[in-house]
């Protein structure tokens, strides 16, 4: 049931990280607060298909 989803920055547009999620159990849209390389801070990350 767990699929790979990709991260992208919110500020920049990059894809920075890929992650697995059950989306039986969350089927909502997932928001992370991670690192970004290429804006060099913490920016929030959301998910994209």
């Amino acid at each position: 049931m767990r699929e790979q989803i990709t991260l992208e920055c919110t500020v920049c547009k990059h894809r920075n990280y890929t992650t697995m999620k059950n989306k039986k159990l969350h089927p909502d849209k997932l928001e992370i607060n991670k690192f970004c390389k290429f804006c060099r801070k913490h920016t929030g990350h959301k998910e994209i298909k």
